[in-house]
């Protein structure tokens, strides 16, 4: 009898005080979570209740295992099983409780500082650095487990002796992917590029919508996603429009006739930008660019907040003043001239073109 009760026992303690630390501890997050609801580092807390759980049965059952008297015959086997276990779920419970402490952080300082440039900059750096502290606890994780079986340690003085001859072979064979991710640190503590900038690669006009080590996604206007290494924006020149200040200027062009109202279409730029709510009312103007035989090049400028809202205005611009020149000027639009040409004074058209031949 006691050989089936103590079994019972034991697991079904370590079972029943796991489920019961885990529901007291959940509690308490979640009173602390509605008592400082500004603040997200508890419900954040609380997405680490399955690791964490693990961690305290895997601990609770490699500390009573010995006192259950079961699987005698395997037991080194299911000692080490419960060592991984408890190595692997605290890992991932460090990953989690770091996650909820950095994006708590991030949080706050979003909150105080207004300035958009700067919390993209912060958020690309938090990414990153998040997946290096994974990255770092993985291996760590990895190198424990690996270590509690004694073929491993034994080997432990040969794989020290050739680390250096490995790390070389290693860093030859990945050199792109190591220049990756160099790049992808200098990108994020360089300030270069950030997540959710604006910028134009390769003629694509888009917005950063991912950050990682090795590689950087952005988000085109029309849905696409583009993939490129962080390496390209260390090497290679690219637009980013949201340094600095996000604010811009863009440029509208139309081709006219000569007779174009040039005075009419200001004060008609102005109308148009005064009921456009994108644009920022920081400029505008309007001027003849250039002059061709047939047509004149007429640009305006105007200036926005971001590229988005630069879009926004130019569009509207061009269309409606096209839509005004069309119903109520409509000789400025460009036509092709037809008339006959008027000579100089004292010429005619038979002394231009000769006498006229007829063949015989």
């Amino acid at each position: 009898m006691e050989n089936v009760l103590r079994p019972l026992i034991v697991l079904g303690g370590s079972v029943l005080l796991t489920l019961a630390i885990g529901w007291a501890t959940d509690r308490l997050l979640r009173k602390a979570d509605e008592r400082n609801p500004e603040t997200p580092l508890w419900d954040l807390l609380r997405r680490g209740r399955i690791p964490y759980q693990l961690v305290l049965c895997a601990a609770l059952l490699r500390g009573s295992y010995d006192h259950a008297n079961l699987l005698q015959r395997h037991h080194t086997g299911v000692g080490r099983a419960l060592t991984l276990v408890l190595i692997g779920s605290a890992a991932w419970l460090v990953i989690r409780i770091a996650a909820a402490v950095v994006e708590t952080s991030y949080t706050r300082y979003a909150r105080a500082h207004p300035d958009a440039a700067r919390v993209r900059r912060v958020r690309t750096q938090v990414e990153l650095i998040m997946r290096v502290v994974s990255a770092i606890v993985i291996v760590v994780a990895s190198a424990s487990m690996l270590l509690t079986f004694p073929a491993m340690r034994a080997a432990g003085a040969s794989l020290l002796a050739s680390a250096g001859i490995l790390g070389i072979v290693a860093g030859v064979a990945a050199q792109s992917t190591l220049s990756n991710m160099f790049a992808g640190l200098q990108i994020a503590f360089g300030d270069m590029v950030r997540i959710g900038d604006t910028v134009v690669v390769d003629g694509e006009w888009g917005t950063v919508e991912e950050i990682t080590l090795t590689f950087l996604t952005v988000r085109t206007w029309d849905e696409r996603r583009i993939t490129m290494p962080v390496s390209y924006f260390t090497s290679k020149p690219f637009e980013n429009w949201s340094r600095g200040t996000p604010q811009m200027t863009g440029t509208v062009f139309w081709h006219l006739d000569h007779s174009a109202p040039i005075e009419a279409m200001r004060e008609r730029l102005r109308d148009i930008l005064r009921q456009c709510p994108a644009w920022d009312g920081r400029n505008y103007n309007l001027y003849v660019t250039d002059a061709t035989p047939n047509t004149i090049q007429v640009r305006a400028l105007v200036t926005a907040k971001d590229a988005d809202d630069i879009w926004t205005v130019r569009v509207t611009v061009r269309e409606q003043m096209i839509t005004w020149l069309s119903a109520e000027h409509p000789y400025a639009l460009p036509r092709v001239n037809t008339a006959d040409a008027v000579l100089p004074p004292g010429l005619t058209a038979r002394s231009v073109n000769g006498p006229a031949r007829y063949p015989r």
